[in-house]
């Protein structure tokens, strides 16, 4: 009894030290302590983890896999991609052990950068971190709206039911909502279902994994040469570059990992925790995602033009319906669709929680209204109706065309990609005095950034190429119209003369004043050693 209870009081005496010392490093950074810190460490993987959502966000994007490399571009294509990526997640993840808050990009972008450009860069990175976020949020929740579309599709007879693009915006309409209500609830909730987000997403990776090719019929079982060798090409583009075209999966998979950084004020001992769940999520995410795709490759036969072309609308749902027939596919389908679903709830909750820090520092319209936290939940309920609704705006592209919609995808990953990209070349171009947090990749630090800093340059410029290089207006990406569009308008309200950011945008606005994080600092330390003596007592009688 002795035993348990001395441990019981160092665990309670730890749990206090990362505490304290997360709340001292936070002041630290000139932020007061808002949220409740009640996501663990499996829980912070869980939220990048979970928006990367593998088994689904591949189902997603296979459209785009298929006929721009066929086999060869699931395959070897994942494999070249996963690398990079988890180049810049190293490269994400020294900044946020080193300043673990929410603002996270911009925050970074703008303690980093030379003062004469600071706020400027901040701006843009703040807005093109909220533009990213958003339309990662419409991009998940289209997909999943696809998706059930496509188990409608199934179940039908004869495979006849055809969606039209009002009924798929209303299903997408109504996930919106749902996620919305969600991520009202408090912080312990959310928290809590992270780890059942992780476990559910591993499980139906692996299940697809085995369960595939033992299910699939001979007649659609493709050769080791076909799986790792074949090369289609549906699109137009010449094949080297139809292949690089063929990246927008991963990318756009195992994407948002910056997620588990604007949960830092939320997170426990986040100096570790949120790297390593960005680097964590993003390494898993590459091995599984690579198996899922060979099993897809030697089990989806030869003819990839009925797979992408399917009257089901959804080609991995069509190879499930091949393998599994109309019941199996129904029922593995429909953890699909919730795991997409959980995606997208993560989603909300890391973009809410992003827009919430912009608009603690002024940058957003109707800020005001923004920055404020719900008394009963302790939660950012505003910014979360902001983003779910800006979400739904997007969506209406859904009516100008399957190409017009499509740019989400592409969109999520350019804005992310211009928001990472500032902060991480900020670090070795500014004038700044960085100092490195527990995570720290030491001398290979300049390397890893440099080559991961010209993967997203050269892949930004790659997704606002067309699907196919003949066009038109409904079929052309409107990535380049709608992220231009929110950019030029936000630097016309930077420069407005008079009421523009550049007269009174400062970056980030502290809530404590570094003196009091200072002097804060000193009497936590008394505060600790008393607590350490009453610990020492307590052990003592115990014993």
């Amino acid at each position: 009894m002795a035993d348990t209870g001395v441990q019981t009081t160092l665990g309670d005496r730890r749990r206090v030290d990362i505490a304290i010392a997360d709340e001292d490093l936070l002041a630290s950074l000139g932020y007061k302590q808002e949220f409740r810190r009640e996501f663990s460490a499996l829980e912070t993987f869980g939220i990048a983890f979970s928006i990367i959502g593998l088994l689904p966000s591949i189902a997603s994007v296979l459209s785009t896999s298929i006929p721009n490399g066929g086999p060869s571009a699931m395959v070897w294509g994942w494999a070249v991609a996963s690398l990079f990526i988890l180049l810049v997640g190293m490269s994400m993840a020294e900044l946020a052990s080193a300043a673990p808050t929410s603002g996270g990009l911009y925050f970074w972008a703008h303690s980093l950068s030379s003062p004469r450009w600071r706020n400027l860069l901040a701006w843009i990175v703040g807005y093109a971190n909220t533009i990213g976020s958003i339309a990662s949020i419409a991009s998940i929740d289209w997909g999943c709206a696809v998706q059930i579309m496509a188990a409608a599709s199934i179940g039908s007879e004869d495979q006849s039911f055809s969606p039209t693009e009002g009924q798929k915006f209303g299903v997408y309409a109504l996930i919106l909502l749902t996620h919305a209500l969600i991520c009202c609830f408090g912080t312990k909730i959310l928290a809590r279902l992270q780890t059942v987000y992780v476990v559910l997403n591993v499980l139906l990776c692996l299940a697809v994994i085995i369960a595939l090719p033992a299910a699939t019929p001979k007649e659609y079982m493709n050769s080791a040469s076909f799986a790792f060798g074949d090369f289609s090409n549906f699109n137009g583009w010449p094949s080297g570059f139809a292949f690089i075209l063929s990246f927008l999966a991963p990318l756009w998979t195992i994407c948002s990992f910056d997620s588990s950084v604007h949960i830092s004020e939320e997170a426990s001992n986040a100096a570790t925790a949120v790297p390593w769940a960005i680097v964590l999520a993003i390494a898993i995410a590459g091995v599984l995602g690579w198996a899922i795709n060979v099993a897809l490759a030697f089990c989806m036969g030869t003819n990839l033009d009925a797979i992408v072309n399917s009257p089901v609308g959804q080609p991995m749902a069509q190879i499930f319906f091949n393998s599994f027939g109309q019941k199996g596919t129904l029922a593995l389908w429909s953890f699909v669709v919730l795991v997409q679903y959980m995606m997208g709830s993560s989603m909300v909750l890391a973009a809410s929680r992003q827009s919430f820090a912009f608009a603690r520092d002024g940058a957003l319209p109707f800020s005001n209204w923004l920055y404020r936290m719900n008394r009963f939940t302790r939660t950012p309920v505003n910014t979360v109706w902001f983003t779910c609704g800006c979400a739904l705006l997007l969506g209406l592209l859904a009516f100008a065309g399957e190409q017009a919609i499509g740019a989400v995808f592409s969109l999520s990953v350019v804005a992310l990609y211009i928001a990472y990209s500032i902060p991480i070349a900020a670090r070795f171009l500014g004038d700044n005095d960085f100092q490195p947090g527990p995570f720290n990749l030491g001398w290979f630090s300049g390397p890893v950034a440099f080559m991961g800093l010209a993967w997203m340059g050269f892949m930004s410029v790659v997704f606002l190429f067309p699907t196919t290089p003949q066009t038109n207006t409904q079929e052309m990406n409107y990535t380049i119209v709608v992220l231009g569009g929110v950019m030029i308008l936000s630097l016309v309200w930077y420069y407005l003369p008079k009421y523009g950011g550049i007269h009174w945008f400062t970056g980030p606005i502290p809530t404590i004043e570094k003196t009091a994080a200072n002097s804060r600092r000193g009497s936590m330390d008394s505060v600790e050693k008393s607590k350490a003596k009453d610990v020492v007592v307590s052990e003592q009688q115990l014993v």
